[in-house]
């Protein structure tokens, strides 16, 4: 074979493994317009709608946990097929649903089948391009993989315009469908990985603290962002008399620096090293979270200054986010299906238990924010510093 055959043999693999994480993103991205609707269609309250994104999120996390465990054991490509074969039956019973409850009980089961490609996609990315190319690859997953949460809800606006609130469920299926039968047929593009039987399950990771000095920073630095991005139309809107305009530009800037800087990532690391690119990004995050955090502290209400603190937040993130991913998964030693599971699940985990945090004082202004995002990102910071680093 070719280097050229197998550069596109490999291209295939990745664009397998890009389009099935980003349908799996999708699964709350494209139906968010439709939420808001929902109490008028089937029924219940807006509170009990905003119950259709927590059990996705919810499902999603068993899920992780589930195909890490499947992943250990059985071929990875069939488990994946399977999956999304699954994402699709239940998307498409989930545009069926008769009363809120039931999309309720669906959703759940739509997160948990549509998340075994973000189990498997570091381990396959590794494998497929190994240690030193694939913390490049992964910071193009990422910077792919952070558009969908600005694209996917102007197609559900228009999906929703168009069809109706069902509509963002039959797109869903009818790509898991699709999708499902690509991988069926170019599945031998794919490394046929199965990782970490007999390792140990997900016990001797949770007491592997090299492992979880990569996890819990990297869930730490990432959780920090999320939290801002997931507040900030609340803040903006009720306390700093801004409005969704003013959130869309800061959300659009971060997304612009992270892509950037992922994707400078790679050839970064092969210069300076992962351990050097973690901390570096990392500082750069706490950077932004102090930062901003001494702007509220003086009391500071002009968006355009929080969109250019949540600047090094995303760059940071984009610097220290495909190294940090890779070395967890290497510090996982051999269990990758776990590990990036251990990994997706702590994000998931930190995300929300910040946003919990904060939500009592959501429309106090930028404080409440600040102090939780720049908790997150020292914390990241410290674990760096006390527990020693992975030996190559």
């Amino acid at each position: 074979m070719t280097s050229s055959q197998h550069g596109g043999h490999s291209g295939v693999a990745f664009a397998l493994i890009v389009a099935s994480t980003v349908l799996g993103i999708a699964g709350t991205d494209l139906v968010l317009p439709a939420v808001p609707s929902l109490p008028e269609v089937l029924g219940g309250s807006h509170a009990e709608a905003q119950f259709v994104l927590a059990a996705f999120v919810t499902g999603s996390a068993v899920g992780l946990l589930a195909f890490g465990t499947l992943g250990a054991h059985f071929d990875q490509r069939r488990i994946l097929v399977a999956s999304l074969v699954a994402y699709g039956l239940i998307s498409a019973l989930a545009g069926m649903s008769s009363s809120l409850d039931m999309l309720i009980g669906l959703r759940f089961l739509q997160g948990a089948a549509g998340s075994a490609a973000a189990v498997f996609a570091p381990g396959m990315i590794r494998a497929l391009f190994g240690d030193e190319r694939a913390v490049a690859k992964l910071g193009l997953l990422g910077s792919i993989e952070s558009l969908t949460p600005a694209l996917a809800p102007v197609a559900g606006v228009w999906l929703l315009s168009i069809a109706g609130w069902n509509a963002s469920f039959e797109v869903i299926a009818v790509l898991a469908f699709v999708l499902a039968a690509a991988v069926a047929s170019l599945g031998r593009h794919l490394p046929p990985l199965t990782t970490g039987r007999g390792a140990g399950g997900y016990a001797h990771l949770l007491r592997d603290a090299v492992f979880l000095r990569y996890a819990v920073s990297h869930a730490f630095t990432l959780g920090a962002l999320l939290v801002i991005v997931f507040a900030a139309p609340t803040v903006f809107v009720a306390a700093l008399g801004a409005g969704l305009r003013e959130f869309i530009v800061m959300q659009m800037t971060g997304i612009a620096t992270f892509v950037v800087a992922a994707n400078l990532a790679g050839r970064l690391t092969a210069r300076h090293g992962a351990e050097r690119m973690i901390w570096g990004g990392t500082a750069l995050s706490a950077l932004g979270g102090l930062s901003m955090l001494a702007y509220a502290l003086a009391g500071g209400t002009e968006t355009p200054v929080v969109t250019a603190l949540f600047i090094p937040f995303n760059m940071g993130l984009g610097f220290r986010g495909p190294p940090g991913f890779h070395r967890a998964v290497v510090a996982s030693r051999g269990d990758d299906a776990r590990g990036a599971a251990l990994v997706v699940v702590a994000i998931l985990g930190t995300t929300a238990a910040g946003t919990a945090a904060v939500a009592p004082f959501i429309t106090l202004g930028l404080l409440p924010l600040a102090i939780a995002a720049a908790a997150l990102v020292l914390g990241a910071l410290l674990l760096l510093a006390v527990i020693p680093p992975l030996r190559d």
